[in-house]
This record gives structure tokens, C-alpha cells and sequence, in this order.
């Protein structure tokens, strides 16, 4: 399987990907979530920013593929930008493993790129959504945990705390190489950055959080030490009276850690 990053283990991934798996073209970049109810609003973002040095791809979610089917939303984002679409099914994984492949291999059809998987319903169900991503040829982006006080259980939430860290053991057997660490605190991000560089050379923290939910990328990225870092922000850039301006700013920020 080829892979943006290789693995100190000797250990061989479980799984090897039917195409040549995305590599996000810089090593710290932003990816804009395009998370609008409004299509214009979407368009007007792709089309405002996909130029801008640092952008490293699009997430689109719920909002866009209920709105256009999924094939529709690839297709609508095709016409303006060549960039990686990133799915974000609002948080594909939590379901039983007979789902993953037949999930992975839809989203394929579909056209995007990589797939936000959120595998909480257990190991069986890590196998079968991260190991059914990389069998469709799709990057997989392996998270558990939310950008919210009140998600893990010692905040009074229902997930266990170490949850996440399980999660991403299991995902790095199969060869996955992007995790989801939320970014409103950069204790997370510290933690799960020391751990993941011993377990693999390089891997790419995508980090949600950041300006609405509290984060920020000089915090964050500074915490992501031996990490790719990949910041996504949703309302700051398509929210903003001039998307361009607001992505330039954020981006030459995540470049000056490049």
C-alpha cells in the first residue's frame, strides 16, 4: 500500500489500498469545511480559495450531501476545484461492521477522496471502516473525540477518555497514517502527537476546533511536534465577508510551521 508516511513497526498493515492513497501536498495547510446550509455560500468559498497556497482540500458533511446526494456535491465542487474532497457522514463508524465496507465503497463510487471515520462501536468496527476505506482506495481520517467539554467521561460525556488513543492503535495496524485530534485544547493535541511519532514516521493530525470552538493554530500546531498538521475551520473562512482574505491569513499561519 503506499502511504504518505511509513511505519516504524515492523509490523505490515492489514490492509492495502486498490490506488495510489492521497498525499495532502504540504506538510501544514488548513482545510476548509464547508459546512453552509447555503450551495452559493459553498461555491462562493470553493471558488474563493482553492488557489491559496496552504489550502490543502475541502471537508464537505451532512449539510451538502443531503442537500445534493453525494455525487451530486462531488460533482457541484468538481466544477471549481481539483482539490481533495474530504466526507464527513457526521460521523461515519459508530454503526455495525457489515456497514464499513459497503459504506467505503459507495463514498468511492461517489468520487471523494478520504473519509472522517469516527469508529466507536468497537475493534470489529475499526477493521471493518478503516480497513474498508483503504480497500476502496480512499484516505482514511481516523477520529473518536469531539471538540466539546462535555464529550468524554471525565467531563461528564458517555465516551471513556482514553477511547481515542485505542481507537488510533488499532487504526495504525491497518496502516492508517491521518488521525482527528480536536483542537479546542492543545493537551490533546500534545498527547496524541508524542504517541502517534512512535508508532509511525510522520503522522498527519487533522485538527478541528479551531476560532469557534476555541482553538487556535499556533497553539495547536506548535503542539502537533513531529506531526504533519492539518487545520480545519468552518465558519471563520466561509462565514467571513471575504472568504479569500480570511484563508490566506489562516493559512500563511499553519505555513509558517511548514
Amino acid at each position: 500500500m503506499a502511504k504518505s508516511t511509513k511505519e516504524k513497526s515492523k509490523a505490515s498493515p492489514k490492509n492495502k489500498s486498490k490506488a495510489k492513497m492521497l498525499s495532502f501536498k504540504v506538510s501544514h495547510g488548513i482545510m476548509p469545511a464547508l459546512d453552509s446550509d447555503s450551495v452559493y455560500d459553498v461555491l462562493r468559498t470553493v471558488e474563493a480559495t482553492t488557489r491559496i497556497e496552504g489550502i490543502i482540500g475541502y471537508k464537505i458533511g451532512l449539510t451538502l450531501a443531503l442537500r445534493l446526494g453525494l455525487p451530486g456535491a462531488v460533482s457541484l465542487l468538481r466544477e471549481v476545484t481539483d482539490l481533495p474532497i474530504i466526507y464527513d457522514h457526521q460521523k461515519a463508524g459508530p454503526d455495525i461492521p457489515d456497514m464499513g465496507p459497503k459504506f467505503c465503497a459507495l463514498a468511492a463510487e461517489a468520487g471523494v477522496s478520504g473519509l472522517i471515520l469516527f469508529p466507536l462501536a468497537g475493534p470489529k468496527a475499526v477493521d471493518a471502516f478503516v480497513g474498508g476505506s483503504l480497500e476502496s482506495g480512499l484516505l482514511p481520517l481516523v477520529g473518536g473525540d469531539l471538540p466539546l467539554k462535555d464529550y468524554n467521561a471525565s467531563g461528564g460525556g458517555y465516551v471513556i477518555d482514553d477511547a481515542l488513543e485505542q481507537i488510533f492503535k488499532r487504526a495504525v495496524d491497518h496502516g492508517a497514517s491521518h488521525f482527528i485530534v480536536p483542537g479546542n485544547t492543545d493537551e490533546k493535541v500534545r498527547h496524541h502527537a508524542s504517541v502517534l511519532v512512535n508508532a509511525i514516521r510522520k503522522p498527519s493530525l487533522v485538527i478541528p476546533g479551531i476560532g469557534a470552538l476555541g482553538g487556535n493554530i499556533s497553539d495547536c500546531f506548535a503542539a502537533a511536534k513531529g506531526c504533519r498538521a492539518y487545520a480545519v475551520v468552518g465558519r471563520a473562512i466561509y462565514g467571513a465577508n471575504d472568504p479569500a482574505e480570511a484563508a490566506k491569513q489562516l493559512a500563511g499561519e499553519a505555513l509558517a510551521f511548514a
